[in-house]
């Protein structure tokens, strides 16, 4: 039997009305997906292998009433979205930010569903987090939010069930609170959260390895056509932890970072980033319009993306859809030759279609940035087993997990002609593995 891909495009629509941001990922997942199925697996129609995998098991929905620093009383919406427990327990960040709802939530779990299972670690996948803007909160405000936020959450989530982590909006400040409620909720000191301080359960490297495994997986695409990211120039946007340690890890590489990015625009130097100079950006936050206050050699394109600079490598790495069609013919014209994804689904899919037509190199963020889920499964086993792992452990594991990752990509995604197409690489990978073990499950 066929799936006939627009049929299915009109169901999942239908079935998922004002929900822009989902429609758009399953619809770029089930264009290489289909084809796939039928050509490979044709009862996965009659299982209904795609209609189960776009349902959610469970959507938590709830209120959070907390007391601001002027004894106000605030309410805001909080979710768990927990998408799929067929090859582990749930697994994935919580965002707090005025832009999440269910749409944007109901994207990042299906998005994590093919991340999770494409690292060969044995977890399911999630999201969730809340409407709340953490931006000019007290420590205190930010305190009384977590716990409120945690007094429910914690109903749903557990060491064997749902393992949560941050995301957008929710850093190791945010982790120590939400984890020290659920300890007091529970009577329990347990692997529930990942991302901990390391002198409380967490892992070296947590904070650095997405930016790490994006690095590792474009390292592994020049080496695949024989050459290293010596000298190559890279423009990055975003300026948390995925933009600041994929600058770091590059700038090791020998590559040259020439620019970072917030809400307001662009920083850009020319003369490339260093050390030094990334040490004055950890210093000043994300309030990085201030950098050239200190270094001449740098200007800040206000309102302005990285995607108009000449590149060979532009690493997205701020938020969802920030590469439109016109910014990756911009990347193209300028010579870029490798679009890297270190946020979540940055580019539209116009503008993916623009650089798999270009033939350079594209790598979505569901493989590219999987660094970050990749050491909380490791968290998690030394939480398991009570132990710590040193930092070379932790890079090398991760090292060899984002190589492992590669190799899937290439498997599924080499074309006629030895282009490899990582995007359909990823689908198709991390597709085969979650609906074999769904196929094996039944029907639950």
């Amino acid at each position: 039997m066929t799936i006939h891909l627009k049929d299915f495009i009109h169901y999942v629509t239908e079935l998922n009305q004002n929900q822009p941001e989902f429609i758009q990922s399953v619809s770029n997942f089930s264009e290489d997906v289909i084809p796939f199925i039928n050509e490979q697996y044709p009862n996965f129609e009659k299982l209904k292998i795609l209609e189960r995998l776009i349902e959610p098991e469970r959507i938590i929905i709830f209120k959070i009433t907390w007391m601001d620093d002027l004894n106000n009383i605030q309410i805001n919406r909080g979710y768990r979205v927990q998408m799929s427990s067929i090859i582990g327990p749930y697994k994935g960040g919580l965002r707090f930010s005025p832009t999440v709802n269910l749409s944007v939530l109901k994207f990042l779990a299906f998005e994590q569903i093919f991340k999770n299972a494409l690292t060969g670690i044995s977890l399911g996948a999630a999201k969730g987090g809340s409407d709340f803007n953490p931006k000019n909160k007290t420590d205190n405000e930010i305190m009384r939010f977590c716990q409120s936020f945690m007094n429910e959450l914690y109903r749903h989530i557990g060491s064997q069930t749902d393992i949560p982590a941050g995301d957008m909006g929710v850093g190791q400040r945010e982790i120590g609170y939400l984890f020290g409620q659920y300890k007091k909720l529970r009577n329990q000191f347990s692997g529930v959260i990942t991302g901990k301080g390391k002198a409380w359960g967490g892992s070296n490297i947590r904070p650095e390895a997405t930016g790490y495994g994006l690095l590792y997986f474009v390292e592994l695409i020049y080496k695949e056509q024989n050459s290293t990211l010596k000298n190559k120039i890279i423009t990055i946007s975003g300026a948390g932890n995925v933009a600041y340690y994929a600058a770091e890890k590059a700038i090791q590489l020998g590559a040259k970072v020439v620019s970072l990015s917030n809400s307001k625009g662009t920083l850009y130097d020319p003369e490339g980033l260093d050390s030094n100079k990334l040490k004055r950006i950890a210093a000043l936050g994300k309030d990085i319009d201030e950098f050239p206050l200190h270094y001449s050699s740098a200007q800040f394109l206000t309102k302005q993306k990285p995607w108009s600079i000449p590149c060979d490598i532009a690493l997205p790495c701020a938020t969802e859809n920030e590469i439109t069609e016109k910014d990756a013919l911009n990347l193209v014209a300028n010579g870029c030759k490798c679009v890297a994804e270190g946020a979540n689904m940055p580019s539209t899919r116009e503008a993916f279609k623009v650089f798999i037509n270009a033939g350079i190199n594209y790598a979505p963020g569901k493989a590219a940035n999987a660094g970050g889920v990749v050491v909380s499964g490791l968290e998690m086993s030394q939480n398991a087993t009570g132990l710590r792992w040193t930092n070379d452990n932790v890079d090398d594991k991760l090292k060899g997990i984002m190589e492992s990752i590669y190799k899937t990509c290439t498997k599924y995604g080499t074309e006629k002609g030895g282009y490899i197409n990582y995007l359909k690489g990823a689908n198709i990978g991390g597709f085969i593995k979650v609906a074999q073990a769904m196929q094996a499950q039944g029907i639950v």
